[in-house]
């Protein structure tokens, strides 16, 4: 260990002023030039290793804290083990939970804990303890199939939460019968001396009923479902009161341009559409004279000075509607966002909104907040305005349409269609050019799309669309949403930021080293460039998803927070969402902020809001924005469970199906390796691999043979068979038919529209 440094970085985290940093920004901190910057990491490492400094949240670095308590929130693993993530970012590392030590602890629980050893798991040293009481629970129901067995009833809870079966006795109070999925809500927690019990408080009906499915998992994440009456109410209210004459007289009015909303097929709300204008010689250099030209409408202010393009994106303006603190508002935002399932959506607002009155439908006088971008013929940004508007939709497209279209199968459809297609396609072209040369990191992490049958069943999947118009739109979006944080930043008002921190050292150098172990050789320090140039030169390769998503995995979870970060994926300096206000709650609050702006603008400065009041609503952002991005991953996290039950259905009717699938992630207890064609991971455990005993190296994702020295790899091919479905635990249980070699798979592309939802 270098005492030249570990001395210092010892006292210096020891300080009281100290706030808990990441690597980098520490040696900044301590003025560690970076010619020694490698023989500082090196004595963190050290630290590190015996126990003397750890990582707390967020991967910041901080002195141990051994004996002392905290609280934080339990994950339990099927394995007996567990870990308490802490409920304070610089407070301490996650926390290992050794079997036997979680009381009656279930995932998702606040637990408070205390620190008593360093102990060792799969060769890695952890700070360990053990969970003292349980401060509130996460969850008390579960959903799960009820069993009768040996005179005893019991619930087998469905997912990973929680892994003992619950114990009921009063089936017959709701009518259940075995085979059912039911609610239970639990009245004795699982410990090691006792058996969970509980009541069942609501009955689904029997497994495989259609419906049932995608209940279960509404009920299984705590979704809400049904709107209160007062809400129903209230938004019936607000469509009935909707005045069009009185908007016109103070928005501009659009609705004679051509505006085209472009969505999927089965699209039942639209929220944004888009307009694009090349500007000639004439407007570029006065555009007083471009407004002139358009006498029957209501004179425009003069946009903007120079450029070539002019992209008009109008967002549904559901801030009129939904007014701050309102029934709307608040059920608005205890939802967060929507949820959708296949053929089922859970919508953040009343169907009479979402679908009705700011739903941008074609041909219907709508209101929205516009943003008009100039570039020029680089894609660079030259200037953006805001302005409110009404405007009526001259089509709407589906991508597949537009794509067509673009491709010059017109079909039909009118000139103005056609050209303004041909304009949208050229500019997102350059903009998409632009936004990689910056640096912008686009995974190739293909989606599929499930074809139902008429009781939503899955009997088939088919690739997801990946035509051009899914970036094309994404394109246009990301754009808006960056120049309207640049208008909120320059004016230095809070709001909610989507933020997405760059990968920290710790998470380059895990990578970096699975990269080298697979075969590519990289720089130690990994660069955008280095990524890009990687991501471009795995495409069509075996091992591409599974290097896809080790890079995925380096990264940190992009959230919303006011905090003054950028988007690294997007290589973005200041990014917000701005552009799906009828599903996202964060949008929404980002119109109000507009329209408080506009109206801030024109009220003299003794009347705009006080620095103070501003720094209070920051505050009040950091817990908006941390529910936000709570209830953002649980509509994530029912969405793809429910995907993947429905796909685990279909293939327990194909028991002993073989299939060549790639090998995607090694564990020390077998191999994952992804179906082909449902995208989905099985595993194949180290029993049913051939006669050997088996060293696995999980760090370098490999399994090798003591005897045979024959090799399972990330991005092996093999031929494995569907052996078993398990559809509470939601797992694929393979068995192995041949395989190791390598051999070179269909090139695949990732769904432009998942990464536009994800970002």
């Amino acid at each position: 260990m270098s005492d030249r440094f570990s001395d210092r970085i010892l006292r210096f985290l020891a300080q009281p002023g100290y706030r808990p940093v990441k690597m980098r920004p520490l040696a900044r901190q301590m003025g560690i030039a970076e010619a020694e910057y490698g023989e500082f990491r090196q004595a963190v490492d050290a630290l590190r290793r015996v126990g003397r400094v750890v990582l707390g949240g967020g991967n910041a670095l901080t002195l141990p804290d051994v004996g002392r308590r905290f609280i934080g929130v339990y994950r339990a693993n099927p394995r007996g083990f567990g870990f308490v993530v802490p409920e304070n970012p610089g407070a301490h590392g996650d926390l290992f939970i050794p079997p036997g030590h979680a009381l009656d602890a279930v995932t998702g629980d606040t637990v408070e804990c205390a620190v008593s050893n360093r102990s060792g798991r799969d060769g890695k040293r952890m700070t360990s303890g053990r969970v003292l009481r349980v401060l509130q629970r996460g969850y008390n129901r579960f959903v799960g199939q009820l069993h009768h067995e040996g005179g005893r009833w019991y619930v087998r809870p469905d997912g990973h939460r929680l892994h003992a079966p619950i114990f009921v006795a009063d089936a017959a109070a709701r009518s259940a019968r075995a085979g059912d999925q039911v609610v239970v809500e639990i009245i004795q927690y699982p410990d090691e001396n006792r058996q969970a019990k509980g009541v069942i408080v609501e009955r689904l009906g029997p497994r495989g009923k259609p419906g049932v499915d995608v209940l279960g998992i509404i009920r299984q994440h705590q979704l809400p479902d049904a709107f209160p009456d007062a809400v129903l109410t209230e938004a019936r209210e607000v469509a009935r009161r909707f005045d069009l004459d009185a908007e016109l007289k103070r928005r501009e009015d659009l609705r004679s341009d051509t505006i085209v909303t472009i969505d999927p097929d089965d699209a039942r709300d639209f929220d944004d559409a888009i307009s694009l204008r090349r500007l000639d010689g004439d407007e570029v250099r006065s555009p007083a004279r471009a407004a002139a030209a358009a006498p029957q409408r209501r004179a425009r202010p003069a946009r903007h000075s120079q450029g070539a393009w002019e992209l008009g994106v109008h967002i549904a303006d559901v801030s009129h509607y939904v007014r701050p603190g309102s029934a709307l508002d608040r059920e608005a935002r205890q939802r967060g966002n929507s949820v959708y399932f296949p053929r089922h959506v859970l919508p953040m607002l009343p169907e009479v909104l979402s679908n009705g009155l700011c739903s941008l439908q074609e041909g219907e006088p709508r209101l929205c907040k516009s943003a008009f971008i100039c570039f020029d013929d680089r894609g660079e940004v030259r200037s953006a305005r805001f302005a409110e508007t009404v405007i009526r939709s001259t089509r709407r497209l589906t991508y597949r349409e537009a794509q067509a279209v673009i491709d010059g199968r017109s079909g039909g459809f009118p000139r103005e269609i056609v050209s303004l297609l041909q304009r949208m396609n050229a500019l997102a072209t350059i903009i998409q050019q632009r936004r990689l040369a910056a640096g912008q990191i686009v995974l190739d992490l293909p989606e599929i799309e499930l074809v139902l049958d008429d009781d939503n069943r899955v009997v088939d999947a088919v690739p997801a669309d990946t035509s051009f118009t899914h970036t094309l739109i994404e394109m246009f979006m990301v754009e808006a949403n960056e120049a309207v944080a640049r208008l909120l930043d320059s004016r230095r008002v809070p709001f909610l930021r989507r933020i997405h921190p760059e990968p920290d050292d710790e998470g380059r150098e895990t990578l970096t080293r699975f990269l080298r172990v697979a075969g590519h050789h990289l720089p130690r320090r990994l660069e955008r460039e280095d990524l890009q140039r990687l991501l471009r030169n795995l495409r069509g390769r075996p091992e591409a998803y599974a290097i896809n998503l080790a890079v995925l995995k380096s990264m940190e979870q992009a959230v919303y927070s006011p905090k003054r970060e950028g988007h690294y994926a997007l290589a973005s300096g200041c990014y917000t969402h701005f552009t799906s206000p009828i599903r996202r709650y964060t949008d929404l609050t980002v119109h109000r902020l507009l329209a408080a702006l506009a109206s801030e603008e024109r009220a003299s400065p003794a009347k705009r809001a006080p620095r103070a009041a501003r720094e209070a609503v920051e505050h009040d952002l950091d817990a908006l924005g941390r529910h936000l991005s709570f209830t953002e991953r649980r509509a994530a996290d029912a969405e793809r469970e429910l995907k993947e039950l429905k796909v685990l259905e279909l293939l327990a009717k194909h028991i002993g199906d073989a299939f060549d699938g790639v090998v995607t992630g090694v564990a020390n207890f077998g191999l994952f390796v992804q179906h082909p064609r449902f995208l989905i991971d099985g595993l194949l455990p180290l029993e049913a691999l051939p006669d050997d005993y088996w060293n696995v190296d999980a760090r370098a994702g490999r399994v090798v043979g003591q005897r045979t020295r024959r090799t399972f790899a990330i991005g092996a091919v093999v031929r494995v068979l569907i052996d078993q479905v398990d559809l509470p635990a939601r797992q694929l249980r393979l068995g192995l038919v041949s395989g190791g070699t390598q051999r070179r798979h269909a090139k695949t592309r990732s769904s432009p529209r998942a990464e536009r939802r994800r970002r």
